[in-house]
């Protein structure tokens, strides 16, 4: 039965975005590693140490239980992305299913995720250097990063896109490379971790959960921090050369990362190195090697888990530039920001993005102790709303779909809106936990200063703009997109 209202032709937007304006630049390779890469950052090689720590074994289970919820979040967002794909896709998601404000909302949030992520990143990766060089301050060396990515970012896409694939090449091996390496010592005994090593070190020290569930739980906010950048796949449509074969490809390949990159890793350094003997502030990768004894072992896997942060910070601007020329394009943000440079990049927006980042290398002038602590809360809170959004706008979507009123997507999410409803539950929960704690609580109280800040914002913004709110949701809003300026 066919019906006039689900006409592919006149309903749904073609998925030729090159209106916007940018270069095409990113091949399948690239944006399969920006996927892979996307998975393995600061979080898993920096922030996993405090979580061991805190959950002891149970990390492990915290992590699978997170993972398959953050692939719910991205099939959903697949959906979405195969029925409409366009750059700073979050945000024009919100717009299109929830109205004009959530998309404005959406897109300074994504915005600020990045940003304060960008200062986590710089900061790990001024720690990692102190491996090295312990009498360079950290903020000497956040500064320099910063500057170095920035540059990388103004190129081109293309530029981006290859610096990613290496970083990401790089991450990758290394962790295949770990989780080889670990399994050698758990069946040959060799190394100086051999007498030690053993499958028993996941539960003879106390349990496989030796602090409480309670206390696991606990772990799950860091544990969201540590998939945050999954989601940058989406930001990649605009730009992908064949987004109807990449992106399913990319998504799909999302739970063998998870099995692989998080489950396993940690799984054989938790059963190579017991449990007790890892604590916040380092990396247990770092520390593994270092435990297992291989000549300049520790070395190289400290140079491993630099590219990670420089990998994480480095997509970050890329995002930060895309996000804001979308709220520039819909009359969100200054105009300046939307603006491409020759090579079809948004410098401004990047530029703006990455003078906001120094705020990282201030703080970790002020209080390097602390720094890492309070970005990553920030981050996570504001990746929380990202994620959520994606799954609203999902629900909206697939009830639109059966009513009729638009297109069915080629690539549908597994079961439908449900497990949209199940990852909305867990995020409400993990919110919680946040509030919970007296440590992470910082980052609910930035988004309350956030909220208030935006709404100001979108009051100054209606009344010089009152057409703005007035776009009614579900139906694709065509901005017309800053034009390219030398």
């Amino acid at each position: 039965m066919t019906s006039p209202q689900v006409d592919n032709t006149s309903d749904k937007p073609s998925a030729d975005t090159s209106e916007e304006g940018y270069e095409r630049g990113l091949g399948s390779r690239q944006v399969q590693m920006i996927a892979i890469g996307g998975a393995i950052g600061v979080g898993l090689f920096m922030g996993a140490g405090a979580n061991i720590a805190k959950a002891g074994p149970s990390i492990i289970l915290m992590y699978a239980l997170a993972g398959v919820v953050i692939f719910f979040i991205m099939r959903a967002l697949g959906e979405l992305l195969l029925y409409r794909p366009v750059s700073g896709s979050f945000a024009e998601y919100a717009r299109e299913f929830l109205g004009p404000f959530f998309g404005y909302v959406t897109g300074w949030t994504y915005w600020l995720m990045w940003i304060v992520t960008g200062m986590a990143e710089l900061t790990a990766a001024a720690i990692y250097i102190h491996f090295w060089f312990p009498a360079i301050p950290q903020w000497v060396s956040a500064l320099v990063f910063l500057l170095v990515l920035f540059g990388v970012n103004l190129i081109s896409v293309k530029i981006f896109g290859e610096v990613e694939f290496w970083f990401s090449m790089v991450k990758v091996t290394a962790i295949i490379g770990m989780i080889v390496i670990g399994l050698g010592v758990l069946t040959l005994g060799f190394s100086d971790a051999g007498d030690t090593a053993a499958t028993g070190n996941l539960w003879q020290h106390g349990g496989i959960f030796p602090n409480g569930i309670g206390s696991s739980l606990m772990t799950l906010q860091g544990v969201m921090f540590a998939y945050l950048a999954v989601e940058l796949v989406g930001v990649t449509a605009g730009e992908s050369e064949n987004p109807e074969k990449t992106l399913p490809k990319a998504i799909n390949t999302l739970p063998w990362r998870i099995i692989v990159f998080y489950v396993g890793a940690l799984t054989v350094i938790l059963a190579v190195v017991k449990w007790t003997e890892f604590s916040e502030g380092e990396s247990p990768f770092v520390h593994a090697f270092a435990k297992i004894g291989i000549p300049l072992g520790a070395g190289i896997v400290n140079f491993v888990v630099l590219t990670a942060a420089l990998s994480s910070c480095n997509s970050g601007m890329y995002s930060t530039g895309r996000m804001l020329r979308d709220l520039s394009a819909n009359k969100e943000a200054p105009k300046a920001l939307g603006r491409l440079n020759r090579r079809r990049t948004p410098a401004t927006g990047i530029a703006a993005s990455v003078a906001l980042m120094g705020i990282g290398v201030v703080l970790n002038y002020i209080v390097p102790e602390k720094a890492f602590l309070y970005v990553t809360s920030v981050a996570t809170a504001a990746g929380i709303w990202t994620w959520m959004m994606i799954l609203i706008s999902h629900i909206k979507y697939r009830s639109a779909v059966v009513a009729g009123r638009l297109p069915a997507s080629s690539f549908p999410a597994p079961g439908g809106s449900a497990l949209s409803w199940v990852a909305l539950v867990f995020l409400s929960f993990v919110t919680c936990l946040i509030a919970y704690d007296s440590d992470a609580r910082v980052s609910l109280y930035v988004g309350a200063l956030w909220a208030v800040f935006l709404v100001a914002g979108w009051a100054l913004l209606k009344s010089r703009n009152p057409e703005l709110a007035t776009r009614a949701p579900e139906g694709p809003n065509e901005p017309e997109f800053a034009k390219a300026s030398d």
